[in-house]
């Protein structure tokens, strides 16, 4: 029929246009190579590189490149993970969302995104990722100085990335019902918030007494 026909030729032309769409050169960049060691490191570890744009008008300034070039596309290092710093395996989907439940109702938070992944780096517990997207939006709300707006109505929150290979995330599988399990999940939450950005001084002080119990339960005082 001519309605078939025209749907047919919509898809063709989506198809054509996607085909025609340049493949993006991702070009990876570091604001604050102190605070974002921990993916530094996870790149150096793959011969990986990423350029260093520490001021303000950067975020302008790459906007500016891509309009210029819309083969490149700058994101932050911490944007996502790549898949050069994970494993060929493919992901369990009953953990992850095993994981999902058991983290958001140890943190409080239903709505945190959790992601779980089998990371080359063994040692990597967890790290936090937010969309360059995402990112973008913030930082222009806090330029113009949109404070009464709600970064999540852009879809702004970080996403937890658990690493399936490490020795704490199989624990809280195993173990799901320990008494030590939520404290574990909270300190591996702000360990990886750590790296992503700056705690709030009342999260500041809520990790810095639950590091304290961690190691009065790890020398026994208590005992």
């Amino acid at each position: 029929t001519e309605e078939t026909t025209t749907e047919e030729q919509d898809k063709e032309n989506k198809e054509e246009d996607s085909e025609k769409e340049p493949k993006k050169t991702i070009l990876y960049y570091v604001t604050d190579p102190v605070q974002q060691s921990q993916y530094i490191n996870l790149f150096k570890e793959q011969g990986m590189d990423a350029v260093i744009l520490r001021h303000n008008i950067d975020t302008a300034f790459i906007s500016h490149l891509e309009q210029l070039n819309q083969e490149i596309r700058f994101q932050r290092i911490d944007a996502d993970v790549t898949d050069s710093l994970k494993e060929d395996a493919e992901t369990d989907e009953e953990l992850a969302k095993s994981l999902t439940e058991l983290f958001r109702k140890n943190l409080n938070k239903e709505k945190l995104e959790v992601k779980v992944e089998k990371l080359k780096n063994e040692n990597l517990s967890a790290m936090m990722t937010l969309s360059e997207d995402s990112r973008r939006m913030q930082e222009m709300m806090k330029m113009y100085n949109m404070y009464g707006m709600d970064p999540n109505m852009f879809g702004g929150d970080e996403t937890l990335v658990l690493n399936a290979n490490h020795p704490l995330v199989q624990f809280v599988v195993e173990h799901q019902d320990s008494q030590k399990v939520p404290i574990i999940c909270e300190q591996l939450y702000d360990l990886a918030m750590l790296s992503h950005k700056q705690l709030s001084p009342e999260e500041m002080t809520r990790f810095v007494n639950r590091s304290n119990e961690i190691m009065m339960m790890l020398t026994d005082i208590n005992a």
